[in-house]
């Protein structure tokens, strides 16, 4: 009875050493605003006959500031010998209404499971970030912040796709990824100037190369310096076939006391099924945080476009977009902030046919330029808490 009893505490006493190696994390941020935004018309799509109607001043409760609304679970399990399994579910909502983000998916932020190995990195799979989306992470002034940043522009509507397999390494101050996805699952609309809707819903029986994408990038951060180097490339259906989203990109920071100033440059080509030059562009952004306090944050930030061609027109009006954010840190984990841009020759986050109105699509709040006007303003006083 005693050899019994002593085998059933070291059997209970190894179950609590693995259960004590596993770990799930709940996490999350609940983020809403009050906004002002005028000169605002409706997305021309084939629902209104491709107009964008007329100027409205609108004032309206948002949910996303500078952060999306969301709450995830991440976990991890130690495998020994330096390897572990990990997971994200991540999903996005709108904190204003209940509602599902990201065409009502459930976890339609990220949605993965993957494995890591202590020196050589990370492979995972699922709905994930592309590689130059995560390495710009750290070189975007305002951090990606959702109401304003013109992310769409810079990474693409793609920067979340469906059925991808990744790789993520970590090797001292440099960070390497690459990723393959099978299926984007990406439709945007048809619009003006785009006879068909774009993309489609992923993996295609026979057309290999419909909705497939692919990209690496290069991100360093060592001291005050930080740099890094991406491409992407979406091959969207367009039709019956499909077309070609290329981007490629440069960034860098410097952080000098409580101030820290990136930059970089984004070159852009889209090419139709028919191998016929559709968009071309180069997006450059400049900006700065600067930390007042340990509480009072600003950050200042400048974008512009130099429109090429888009979809045969090679006189369009460069767009450029500033923006400017102030916010005061409660805690760490609660903060309250003013957001403000103007934008001109395009509506705010430099919305416009470049864009395919992704950005408005996608938030269901209409930042398209009304029918006669070139710049539109917007301002939002919000609350944001992290759990």
């Amino acid at each position: 009875m005693k050899l019994k009893s002593m085998a059933a505490a070291a059997l209970l006493a190894c179950a609590g050493g693995a259960f004590a190696q596993s770990t799930v994390t709940l996490y999350g941020v609940a983020d809403i605003n009050v906004e002002y935004a005028n000169h605002v018309g409706a997305v021309p799509t084939a629902a209104n006959q491709f107009n964008r109607g007329p100027s409205n001043d609108v004032y309206r409760m948002n949910s996303g500031g500078l952060s999306g609304s969301r709450w995830g679970l991440r976990g991890t399990e130690d495998l020994g010998g330096g390897m572990k399994a990990l997971f994200v579910l991540e999903s996005g909502f709108n904190l204003d209404t209940g509602t599902s983000q990201q065409s009502g998916r459930l976890f339609g932020r990220q949605a993965f499971v993957g494995v890591q190995k202590n020196g050589i990195g990370q492979v995972s799979l699922g709905r994930q970030y592309t590689s130059m989306f995560e390495a710009l992470a750290n070189f975007s002034p305002t951090a990606y912040a959702t109401q304003y940043e013109p992310v769409v522009l810079q990474s693409g509507a793609n920067f979340r796709e469906d059925n991808t397999v990744k790789y993520t390494g970590q090797f001292g101050p440099v960070t390497a990824l690459a990723h393959y996805s099978f299926g984007v699952g990406l439709a945007l609309p048809a619009t003006v100037g785009v006879a068909t809707p774009i993309g489609g819903n992923g993996e295609n029986p026979g057309q290999f190369r419909r909705d497939t994408a692919y990209g690496a990038a290069v991100a360093y951060a060592a001291g005050p310096f930080g740099a890094t180097i991406g491409y992407d490339q979406w091959n969207p259906t367009i039709g019956t076939s499909s077309g070609t989203v290329k981007k490629a990109v440069i960034g860098a920071s410097y952080t000098y006391g409580p101030a820290k100033i990136m930059g970089g440059y984004r070159w852009g080509q889209n090419k139709n099924a028919a191998d016929v030059l559709i968009q071309r562009d180069d997006f450059y952004w400049i900006g700065a945080n600067y930390q007042v306090t340990p509480a009072v944050g600003l950050t200042l930030e400048y974008n512009y476009d130099n429109v090429k061609n888009l979809f045969g027109d090679t006189h369009v009006a460069n767009p450029w977009q500033i923006a400017f954010v102030a916010n005061y840190s409660f805690s760490k984990r609660t903060d309250v902030y003013l957001t403000t841009a103007y934008a001109k020759n395009a509506g705010l986050m430099m919305e416009s046919l470049a864009t395919t109105f992704a950005n408005s699509l996608s938030l269901g709040n209409s930042y398209t330029l009304a029918n006669g006007q070139s710049n539109m303003f917007g301002a939002a006083v919000g609350i944001r808490h992290k759990f």
